[in-house]
């Protein structure tokens, strides 16, 4: 291996390599449930604000910012209430039928709207036109979906994660990033282990055990 390559494409790659390690232990505190998860959210999705606008994904652009902005709120509210699953108040929900409904609503506006804008935005802004308009206003819509639900403890957001984080995987090899590619892949496998983790914790609480 060409160590010299290596460094070199490090160097010109280290705002998306720095992004990367820092989303890394963001999903190393959110499958545990710490509270620090939040500012490392915080970290990383204003990282990838700027790698996404230069890989002219505007949605996910768009969502890295909801995530700051989330990350803020869920912050504050793991703080008040802990971030453990000793309590009633903290414990891990599970989704009913109607919110279901409300969540899928939600997610079909979402889509709609970011579709629009990234069809009308960058032509009125004089930008270039948007990379895979319709997988990219998906994985954004789903993607703040599920943000809301970690915020709340909801288990099925790591399904949610599941299909969001192996379809942008493919979405960002295709783009040419491929630390983020490889990271997604990782997310997808660990957004499975956070749901056997946060299944075990909803049944423990759920029998008292």
């Amino acid at each position: 291996m060409d160590l010299n390559f290596v460094f070199s494409w490090i160097e010109t790659n280290k705002l998306e390599v720095f992004g990367v390690i820092s989303s890394l232990v963001y999903l190393y505190f959110s499958i545990n449930r710490m509270v620090w998860l939040w500012p490392l959210g915080i970290l990383s999705s204003a990282l990838y604000v700027s790698i996404f606008f230069d890989a002219r994904l505007y949605a996910d652009m768009a969502l890295s910012v909801y995530y700051v902005l989330i990350s803020i709120y869920g912050w504050h509210y793991w703080s008040t209430i802990g971030s453990g699953f000793a309590t009633k108040e903290d414990a891990v929900l599970i989704v009913n039928k109607k919110m279901w409904c409300n969540l899928a609503l939600a997610s079909v506006a979402v889509y709609g709207v970011f579709l629009a804008a990234l069809l009308v935005l960058p032509v009125w802004l004089g930008m270039p036109s948007a990379a895979m308009p319709l997988l990219d206003a998906l994985t954004t819509a789903l993607g703040v979906v599920a943000t809301w639900m970690l915020a709340r403890r909801y288990l099925e957001q790591w399904l949610i994660w599941v299909f969001v984080d192996l379809l942008s995987a493919g979405m960002y090899f295709y783009k040419g990033l491929y630390p983020t590619a490889i990271l997604f892949l990782v997310y997808t496998a660990m957004a499975l282990v956070g749901y056997v983790a946060w299944k075990k914790e909803f049944i423990s609480n759920s029998t008292g055990l």
